[in-house]
């Protein structure tokens, strides 16, 4: 039972014992008053306070007792028999209160005023200190308290705004419609809205039709308040509660009052807070919708340049037109490296962040309960993967085709040069000897001279065969040169048959020498036998030593240093052969000085030179002196060649330790990561820093991989082509390398999205390590991903009772592509779907239809009215217009397009 009679205690109100009414649980007004000063009895001697909560507590009361068809004119009169306090409470309530007393006695009015007060408690409100006799008597202090109460109670105390109701909610809310407006500041219930700005920003908000903002100044507090206090009265229903000078010509107006006054605004525009749920709810699902479509353009974009690239590359790498000279190929060589190293890691990243882009856009429309994104026609994850390999295949030979060229390229520049020493060295013992042979010298000669010129022809003739060796040489490097496409094959040819036509003249000419000598051999009988025996030794001597000369000059080109020994090794035995020669030489010089010695002991007269042969002792000295000369400097360039293999090989096993140490650390960490994918142990932001720090350490290792790609650039400077220290290769290197960059880069991918999806759906730590554990107890090739029979034994242990109908339907949510495979990200949607909701079309449509004012269409003012520009000009350009019966000018459908945005119907 209420306390109405306790005597000398100061005014409280808070919330009942009892339970009843408001929030409940000791919510509602109770805890709003908790909070508020007690009503202070000094206060309402405050002249202007008064006066300012009679008028608004005695216009509020009438704005509902209007509905009853009375009014009060004395709030401290006119409640004092209880009747129409009793009334007021029925119209507020919407209940029925006790049947009043009519009787005019105090009794009567006490009781009247007492089912009142009972009514109140009955609502949850504690009433300290006011009675019935004081209503009953006029004591206006209580009855201003009272009405205070009831306001409180059945205006204020029901207000929510953003989880805070009452006193708060009610200010969060001025707040929130006023933050646009100049000037406008709500702070508190009293001074905030003395200049009149707030209440003509609150009015302007929900009906700027009615108020012309703009032209209001903050100077002119009394203009403002008029302005906002008719413009309510006369189109919002809401009666003049307060004088604008009460409210200006006060310090600080009486908070209550204030309060009493903005409530109403609230209620008058309630409906209009609806829409704007409304409207909240339709601007979060636009918002996904456009970011989604930002997301799918980004995609397009990426996908397409990194197609172009690679369309564009292909023919490059497959154009296998090999250039004319070495230089040439070797530009085109250091091209590919530049495409290696500067253009094509570059497009790997891209390629990699491509297929991140794709799935977390992916998740990002499952949970938003959108449709899959399907990108245009050959551009899809699958699509870019083909080109990628067609790029591969087209590179991965290149580099050997470019390899092979150069070295034909430099074996037939050295096949020229070869041939045109040879040619040189042919062509000098050629030079005269056409004209030797047509000379007619026997047919004046003596016998002797007769004799000596034709051992000088069988000389000249042996010398001949000789030389034979080198014409089939000379030749056969033409045709080598011919069949290999050398570039200056023509003047070769040419060359070459200029060479082979003076040859066959060369031995016609010998021909018919010898048989004109042969003729005139019988008159031939003395014979300088010494001359003949030094003329058949010094040629093949001179042969041996021009032969000599031309090897010790011949150019080389060697890979190995296997070559260069060898070729050492065949130069040492030539030296061991010189003491032999060289006694050679002494002895066919020694022939010499015999043949001298006897001519001057016989004092015969020598005319001319040897008879037999044109190689004089001057000529043997020569060329021996000659060969002398080319030994050492053969020995120099052996030995520089030697030093240069020498440091080839230091390269090669540079090169192959550094990559027998990065080729099985990147072999070990790919599995490390596979076995890390499998495991995940812990939380996933837990799994995310650990393959983070795992990633770095990747990252960490690049200065190997660097150090590896130097020494393969000095590799390849030197021009080495083969290393058998090592079974890497730089390219099985850089393969390797970028497949465990991608490895990783999924892997944390995939927890990402497995955090959006918990995150998203609500999922504990401990529901996505129950899914972890069933996936991999059920993953037996631990390969992350499962076939559908394994799915479907892994469905049934957690709990689910299949058909075939209902498997078939879980299969093609979870593997829409039929591919027979089912990931742990696509088996973790699944279970977050099954357990979570998410906004839906109808949600949309229901939305649609409170800011529409329940019509089956929506117009585009409306739009633009209710959410922000973007969004509602989002909203028009793609609904299409309303074809209903009750369609108006102008009406837009919002049905189709609600179910559009879910994927339900084409857009």
């Amino acid at each position: 039972m209420v306390d109405y009679h306790a005597a000398n205690q100061p005014y409280q109100y808070g919330p009942s014992s009892g339970g009843g009414g408001g929030n409940g649980g000791g919510g509602g007004v109770g805890d709003y008053m908790a909070q508020e000063d007690d009503w202070d009895r000094d206060l309402l001697l405050d002249p202007a306070w008064e006066k300012q909560q009679r008028k608004t507590f005695t216009a509020w009361c009438n704005s509902h007792l209007r509905k009853a068809g009375t009014q009060i004119e004395n709030i401290d009169e006119d409640f004092r028999d209880g009747l129409k306090l009793m009334l007021l409470l029925e119209v507020i309530s919407g209940e029925r209160l006790p049947k009043p007393e009519r009787g005019k006695m105090r009794v009567h009015k006490i009781n009247n005023v007492n089912k009142a007060l009972d009514f109140i408690a009955s609502k949850g409100v504690k009433l300290v200190s006011i009675g019935a006799e004081e209503i009953v008597d006029g004591n206006a202090k209580m009855t201003l308290g009272m009405i205070w109460t009831i306001i409180l109670r059945f205006a204020i105390q029901d207000i929510s705004v953003e989880e805070t109701s009452a006193k708060e909610g009610l200010l969060l809310w001025c707040q929130r419609k006023t933050a646009p407006y100049k000037n406008v500041n709500v702070q508190n219930f009293h001074i905030s809205w003395k200049d009149g700005l707030a209440f003509n920003a609150l009015i302007h908000r929900h009906r700027p039709e009615l108020i012309e903002y703009d032209k209001l100044r903050k100077d002119d507090p009394v203009t403002n308040l008029n302005n906002a206090f008719e413009v309510a009265e006369k189109y919002l229903d809401i009666p003049k509660m307060l004088d604008a000078e009460d409210i200006v010509n006060t310090a600080r107006p009486d908070e209550k009052a204030i309060m009493t006054y903005v409530s109403s605004f609230y209620h008058a525009f309630s409906g209009a807070q609806k829409a704007e749920t409304a409207a909240n709810r339709i601007c979060k699902v636009l918002a996904v919708n456009q970011e989604n479509e930002h997301l799918m353009e980004d995609y397009e974009k990426l996908a397409s340049d990194l197609l172009e690239w690679i369309r564009r590359t292909i023919p490059w790498l497959e154009d296998r037109v090999p250039q004319k000279t070495i230089q040439e190929m070797q530009q085109k060589l250091e091209d590919f490296r530049d495409y290696r190293r500067v253009h094509k890691p570059p497009k790997v990243q891209e390629k990699c962040q491509l297929e991140i882009n794709f799935n977390t856009l992916q998740t990002k429309l499952r949970l938003s309960n959108r449709p899959a994104f399907m990108p245009s026609e050959g551009k899809m994850v699958s699509d870019i993967n083909n080109c990628w390999q067609h790029l591969e295949q087209a590179e991965k030979g290149f580099e050997e085709w470019l390899l092979n060229v150069i070295r034909r390229l430099e074996r037939l520049d050295h096949l020229g040069e070869k041939f045109g020493q040879k040619a040189s060295i042919h062509e000098a013992w050629t030079d005269g000897k056409e004209a030797m042979l047509k000379q007619k010298d026997y047919e004046t000669a003596t016998l002797s001279d007769i004799k000596a010129l034709i051992r000088k022809h069988e000389a000249f003739e042996s010398d001949l065969a000789a030389h034979q060796d080198r014409v089939e040489q000379i030749a056969a490097i033409a045709q080598e040169l011919n069949e290999l496409d050398y570039y200056d094959s023509p003047s070769v040819n040419t060359r070459c048959q200029k060479i082979c036509d003076q040859w066959d003249a060369l031995g016609s000419l010998t021909h018919s020498r010898r048989e004109a000598l042969e003729k005139t051999e019988k008159q031939l009988e003395t014979i300088d036998q010494l001359h003949l025996e030094y003329a058949k030794r010094a040629a093949p001597f001179n042969n041996w030593m021009e032969s000599a000369m031309e090897d010790l000059q011949d150019m080389f080109i060697v890979h190995t240093i296997e070559e260069i020994e060898g070729l050492i090794a065949a130069h040492d035995q030539f030296k061991s052969t010189l003491p032999d020669a060289d006694k050679e030489r002494e002895a066919i010089l020694a022939i010499h000085g015999e043949a001298q010695k006897i001519a001057e002991c016989n004092h015969i007269k020598l005319l001319g030179s040897n008879p037999y042969t044109t190689v004089t002792p001057q000529i043997i000295n020569s060329k021996w002196e000659k060969v002398q000369q080319l030994v050492p400097k053969r020995d120099d360039a052996l030995l520089e060649e030697q030093s240069k293999q020498q440091s080839n090989e230091r390269l090669r096993r540079q090169f192959a330790s550094q990559a027998n140490i990065v080729g099985p650390w990147i072999q070990t960490k790919m599995e490390e990561i596979g076995r890390i994918s499998i495991e995940m142990n812990g939380t996933l932001e837990d799994q995310l820093n650990h393959l983070k720090q795992y990633e770095q350490s990747i990252v960490d290792y690049k200065p190997n991989l660097d150090l590896l790609e130097q020494q393969h650039q000095l590799i390849q400077e030197a021009l080495i082509f083969d290393n058998k220290h090592t079974n890497y290769t730089m390219e099985h290197i850089r393969v390797g390398w970028e497949q465990l960059l991608t490895t990783i880069a999924r892997t944390i991918n995939e927890v990402e999205n497995q955090i959006l999806t918990r995150d998203a759906k609500g999922i504990s730590q401990e529901q996505m390590q129950e899914f972890r554990a069933s996936f991999n107890h059920f993953d037996k090739k631990q390969t992350g991903s499962m076939d559908a029979d394994d799915f479907r034994a892994l469905l049934i242990s957690t709990g689910y009772s299949l058909g075939d109908a209902e498997f078939n339907r879980i299969m093609s949510v979870v593997d829409p592509n039929n591919s027979g495979i089912v990931t742990f990200q696509a088996f973790i949607d699944f279970m977050s779907r099954e357990t979570t909701d998410t906004d839906t079309a109808d949600q949309v449509i229901a939305s649609f239809k409170v800011l529409a004012g329940d019509k089956n269409f929506i117009t585009a003012e409306e739009l633009r009215r209710e959410l922000p520009p973007d969004q509602a000009e989002y909203c028009i350009a793609r609904m299409a217009p309303y074809q209903g019966p009750d369609a108006a000018p102008g009406a837009l459908d919002y049905k189709s397009f609600s179910t559009a945005l879910y994927g339900e119907s084409d857009l």
